[in-house]
């Protein structure tokens, strides 16, 4: 994990949810209206905030055809074969350590890598060097060999136009069977389709409910950015962050210790040393104390505070979203009172939402967004 990243934190672990209760908020656009205050914030502007348009993606043909592709790949069988050398159109599993001059170079070794000979997946043949993929059919299972490639001029990084030495270790060789769409394999495959006709649509439908997903999420997290963009803050509570803090400190431990690992080995194996935590950690902490505060006082000012019933369905919704087999088991690993403002925040965000304006992306924004 990088320095600058985030921190594992104590979240839903997914696109909004996890966004809502421990992500990093920037900065957004500025306007008047009438302020809520209370002891710890002022917000200065709640309605008419000013967000980016979003457009929801549409759901092509295409786009539906791919992904019935990728749920048929997930049914392919795989068969080892042992009595033949490898083959184009073969998936094969290999490891592999490249060098170049005798040094081996950063990113040039793998284990376990299942490749398809014949896929064009790794170097081509460049001018008298034969492709990787080329290179290895007519190799047996259990054969260590070595191959010579050269990078074409326009591959990224310091290997570009270079010739490399392989070792390849040839583990297996294997005949992998992708599934025709059939009325069979939908009637095995979904639970609410009976043929293939009726598959298509499903998928589409599920794809049209995500995409617009994502727009809402979007425009939640805009708004949010934008409200807190709009919000003095006078001094948070102190006590608040420091255990939003500690519940940072003890889930990334929980989770070193998840995988028998000491707290600073973990940290290291994320890219971060131990005071590179602490500081992350306070900056996350004090952002999710300030999107606590201003949401919970715009909900208690603008009456929106959930419903027992209205937190018992989200609940389940949630439990679902995420997979979890019921409401309890999900509150065993996240805690009643991080899932209860997750809901509150959702709801403050939909308010805001209905009563934002949505305006063009300057060309400005837009290149910089195409520039990340």
């Amino acid at each position: 994990m990088a320095k600058e990243g985030k921190i594992r934190g104590v979240d839903m672990n997914r696109k909004w949810v996890a966004w809502m209760v421990s992500g990093v908020l920037a900065v957004s656009l500025a306007g008047c209206s009438s302020e809520l205050s209370n002891e710890y914030v002022t917000i200065k502007k709640y309605k008419g905030l000013e967000v980016n348009k979003v457009e929801t993606q549409e759901v092509t043909d295409e786009s539906v055809e791919s992904t019935i592709s990728s749920y048929l790949g997930m049914s392919q069988t795989r068969e080892e074969i042992k009595d033949r050398k490898a083959e184009k159109g073969d998936t094969v599993n290999i490891d592999y350590t490249g060098s170049i001059d005798g040094v081996e170079f950063e990113g040039g070794a793998e284990e376990g890598v299942m490749l398809e000979l014949g896929s064009g997946q790794f170097i081509g043949a460049e001018g008298d060097y034969k492709s990787f993929e080329e290179q290895i059919i007519g190799h047996e299972t259990g054969e260590t060999f070595q191959i010579k490639v050269k990078f074409p001029e326009d591959y990224p990084g310091e290997v570009a136009g270079q010739v490399a030495d392989f070792e390849i270790v040839l583990n297996g060789i294997y005949k992998i069977t992708t599934p025709e769409l059939t009325d069979e394999w939908v009637k095995e495959n979904s639970e609410d389709s009976k043929n293939v006709e009726e598959f298509k649509k499903e998928i589409r439908g599920k794809m049209e409910e995500s995409n617009q997903t994502n727009t809402d999420n979007t425009l939640r997290s805009s708004v949010i950015e934008a409200l807190l963009a709009e919000t003095e803050i006078k001094e948070l509570p102190k006590e608040q962050i420091e255990e939003e803090y500690q519940a940072m400190m003890d889930y990334n431990k929980g989770l070193a210790k998840e995988r028998n690992m000491e707290f600073a080995d973990f940290l290291t194996a994320n890219g971060m040393t131990e005071e590179d935590f602490e500081t992350i950690a306070k900056q996350q902490a004090e952002s999710a104390v300030k999107l606590d505060v201003v949401c919970s006082l715009l909900a208690e000012k603008k009456r929106l505070n959930p419903s027992d019933k209205e937190y018992e369905e989200k609940m389940k919704e949630y439990a679902e979203r995420l997979g979890y087999e019921d409401v309890e088991t999900m509150k065993e690993q996240y805690g009643e009172d991080v899932i209860k403002r997750t809901i509150l925040q959702e709801k403050v965000a939909d308010y805001l939402v209905d009563k934002c304006v949505q305006v063009e992306a300057s060309d400005s924004e837009e290149t910089e967004k195409e520039s990340k």
